[in-house]
């Protein structure tokens, strides 16, 4: 079944909505991050399928739920907490992994001097080539290549924002970041946690900082386990 089709009035009503019903009664306080997300239409990165869900109060489906490798938009009050946490500055270089069609980048281009969007399907990245520049992200450039490995070639970056969930502590990412940088993401498959490290010359502390979940992201999954 089709959902039915709405106007950009109609949107624009439901993204100031989301931001007042779901953002700020979270603790999300960078004024920011609020106006990014009142600004960037989030219906634009969504399936045509699925864009009357653009502006649910939890994750939006980029993929069909029936076909490997799951991805979705993490719901926006975990996004902007996540964002929050990076404290990203406005003359910052982010890693985004994770980009999916290019939302998050549009957000933290908003944010940060310079945007990273990672993605490793081939056909979100082409979203996100195409859907960005539509938005007037002039400050991302969309790379392809494995969530896990980061891309090291345009770091190392203040910040990195992981997309999703991990089962796996992102170690090979660690070394991406400057001194003093943050690196957050969403640790466990399920009911999670929000984590931060913070890089501190060659120590990499971690903070647990709220509860959240999401979608675990490829390349971040925990090995299977063999029995006999």
């Amino acid at each position: 079944m089709r959902l039915p089709r709405e106007n950009a009035v109609d949107f624009a009503i439901q993204r100031a909505n989301m931001v007042e019903s779901q953002v700020r009664p979270s603790d999300v306080t960078d004024r920011r991050i609020i106006r990014a997300m009142r600004d960037v239409p989030r219906e634009k990165f969504v399936p045509e399928r699925v864009r009357g869900l653009a502006y649910m109060d939890g994750s939006v489906p980029l993929s069909p739920p029936q076909g490997a490798g799951k991805r979705s938009l993490l719901a926006a009050r975990v996004f902007a907490k996540l964002v929050q946490a990076a404290e990203i500055d406005a003359t910052g270089v982010v890693l985004d992994i994770g980009a999916g069609s290019g939302y998050s980048s549009a957000v933290l281009a908003q944010l940060a001097g310079r945007v990273v969007a990672l993605e490793s399907d081939s056909a979100l990245a082409a979203s996100a080539r195409e859907l960005l520049p539509s938005v007037g992200c002039s400050t991302v450039s969309v790379v392809e290549g494995d969530l896990a490995q980061g891309w090291a070639v345009e770091g190392p970056y203040d910040a990195i924002v992981v997309e999703g969930a991990i089962e796996v502590v992102p170690e090979a990412l660690f070394d991406q970041l400057k001194d003093g940088g943050r690196l957050v993401a969403i640790s466990g498959r399920g009911a999670g946690r929000a984590t931060v490290w913070q890089r501190e010359g060659r120590s990499f502390g971690a903070a647990e900082v709220f509860d959240a979940s999401g979608d675990v992201l490829p390349g971040f999954e925990k090995p299977a386990a063999f029995t006999f």
